[in-house]
């Protein structure tokens, strides 16, 4: 897939220093918080300079150049999008903002609708497979952890964005390192009147981060009105619209000692959900769902005699009201430690772990799990891994009801077991990754029908084999005195299941993709300019299929970015979720300047 992650294989003179910087990036994403190098699973990191280079305009953009990630989108700039990875739904992929969890009691399509502009990020990490399994709820298939930005220097920037479909934007961001602190906030607004006919926008949102002594606060939100044809049930309801709010709000403490690291925190996230069928009615079909999450985490790390051991607890009450699907509270505990052992001189990693979880509404789970990896050289490891994880109901499973939806409050959890052997090599300017995984999902929640006229009935379809293999390269040069990069990764899924009632119509868990060919060229021939060109092709289970090519175009003179990106050049159609067609080609043009 697009390779953009690795960022670690530069040519000849440049590769020793890149490597090392790379190794050296601490995986927030892993509780036991090991560098890069030492992790025995599979992990993809996006660094801030690693996105600017790609034709992208926010995360869910950006997540669709990540091998095995599969982002839905039913717009342009991320709007309404889901995550799902490498194959598992969008309710069984867990994202976090600085390791506090998004995740949305009423239902997954919420997930991403908090997200943070791209200039705030330093970084996303994403982990796949069971080696997610000590978050617990939600993170079934994976988790993305999106890593915000440090103050390092005084700045104010001003942005102004223009392209396609009357899409404008302006931004404004300010920074300021103080005596043993630092401030930094983010004010975003963009509409658009979109690209076909009720897919207009009106967003905005906000961040704010502050840092004092071992202290540090997050605040973000964001606000999204648009027009949602047919963005839910069937592409024939062209009448939809939708609000959404998303806050987070996360205080956090670091204590350090000579063999303890302990990370501290409360958290809020409030999601506000307001749906109509008919935007120009709203009294003949309205929903307004209201979701709070309060809770406490802490997260240790022991250095010891033996190891390294970590240990964590996370305690959080839910909150929902709803005029369809009830009030609902929901209180989760989730406990978990892990050690990792180390043998033969370090080459050897071997790391046993367990989670217990506990929901009020449902009984307790328990999640062992086991990582192993072993280092023949500093360029050469192989990895092992294999764990249980699961998913309860979300509210949307069990109780919605509408016209063409019908939940089912008798849902069995989901559980998971899953199986992973990767190697990563370093060959001077190449480097490589391979994995192949097995994951066999029981109880498996989905929406069916037997004819395209029924309604959507929410059932335990029964049990769910996947198996895949996933290989990413990428390769670095130098031409004159500037580097070139060019990616490519290629991922493969196959989904079996079994189950007596044979399905004939399935909404998520049957549509995953079966081939995903990820491509990325980036190059630099002048001081002041680099270009790059993302290819991405994707097939689903289904035959689905189509070719997308992305170009971008950016230039820094003194205090001036300049950039240009489009998207979708061959003007290909297609869908990525429910039908609804994505933009033809199109364009978005951005200009800043920093003081």
């Amino acid at each position: 897939m697009l390779f953009v992650f690795f960022k670690g294989i530069l040519f000849a003179q440049h590769t020793t220093d890149s490597v090392q910087k790379l190794n050296e990036v601490i995986i927030k994403s892993q509780r036991l918080a090991l560098p890069f190098s030492k992790n025995s699973h599979t992990i993809s990191v996006l660094t801030a300079k690693d996105i600017k280079q790609l034709p992208v305009t926010s995360i869910g953009e950006v997540l669709q150049n990540v091998i095995g990630v599969d982002v839905r989108r039913r717009g342009i700039e991320g709007m309404q999008s889901d995550l799902y990875i490498r194959g598992g739904n969008f309710n069984q992929t867990l994202l976090l903002i600085d390791g506090v969890k998004m995740d949305d009691l009423q239902t997954g399509h919420h997930t991403m609708n908090g997200m943070i502009d791209l200039d705030n990020v330093e970084r996303i990490e994403v982990i796949k497979g069971a080696a997610a399994r000590i978050y617990g709820q939600n993170a079934m298939n994976g988790a993305i952890n999106i890593v915000t930005k440090t103050v390092r220097n005084n700045q104010t920037k001003l942005s102004l964005k223009a392209g396609s479909f009357d899409n404008y934007g302006t931004s404004i961001s300010y920074q300021k390192l103080l005596n043993k602190a630092s401030i930094q906030f983010h004010i975003k607004k963009q509409q658009s009147t979109g690209y076909r006919f009720n897919t207009d926008f009106d967003n905005w949102s906000a961040f704010i981060k502050t840092k004092w002594n071992k202290y540090e606060l997050l605040a973000t939100y964001g606000q999204r009105d648009f027009g949602a044809n047919g963005f839910y049930a069937s592409p024939d309801y062209k009448d939809q619209y939708e609000e959404t709010q998303t806050n987070l709000l996360a205080l956090k403490r670091t204590f350090n000692t000579t063999n303890w690291t302990i990370h501290p925190s409360i958290y809020w996230r409030r999601n506000q959900d307001m749906y109509l069928f008919l935007r120009y009615d709203p009294e003949y079909y309205r929903n307004l769902h209201i979701n709070n999450k309060v809770g406490f985490s802490v997260d240790a790390t022991f250095i010891n005699d033996i190891g390294r051991t970590g240990i964590g607890v996370d305690l959080n009450q839910g909150f929902l009201v709803s005029n369809n699907l009830g009030d609902h509270r929901r209180l989760s505990t989730t406990v978990f430690i892990e050690h990792r052992f180390q043998f033969i001189e370090n080459q050897l990693d071997i790391t046993p772990g367990v989670a217990l979880a506990h929901y009020s509404d449902f009984k307790s789970f328990f999640y062992p799990g086991i990582d192993v990896g072993y280092r023949f050289s500093n360029d050469l490891k192989v990895y092992f891994n294999s764990g249980y994880t699961n998913r309860i109901p979300t509210y949307t499973n069990l109780f919605y009801q509408s016209a063409i939806e019908s939940g089912n409050p008798n849902l069995k959890p989901e559980k998971a077991l899953t199986f992973e052997g990767g190697l990563r090599a370093t060959y001077g300017d190449l480097r490589i990754n391979t994995n192949i995984f097995s994951r066999r999902a029981t109880n498996v929640i989905d929406w069916t029908k037997e004819d395209t006229k029924d309604k959507w009935h929410a059932e335990n379809i029964g049990e769910l084999i996947t198996k895949g293999f996933e290989t990413e390269a990428k390769y670095s040069l130098k031409f004159d005195k500037y580097i070139q990069q060019i990616g490519l990764g290629y991922s493969l899924l196959d989904d079996t299941i079994d189950n007596d009632d044979n399905i004939a119509l399935s909404r998520y868990s049957l549509n995953s993709y079966k081939h995903q060919i990820l491509g990325q060229l980036q190059t630099q021939f002048l001081s002041f300019l680099n270009q790059s060109l993302s290819y991405r092709y994707s097939e689903r289970i289904n035959g689905e299929n189509y070719h997308l090519i992305d170009v971008a175009l950016a230039s820094n003179i003194n205090k001036w970015e300049i950039s240009v990106k489009a998207n979708n050049i061959l003007n290909t159609e297609y869908t990525e979720t429910n039908l609804v067609p994505m933009p033809k080609f199109n364009f978005m043009s951005e200009v800043s300047y920093t003081f």
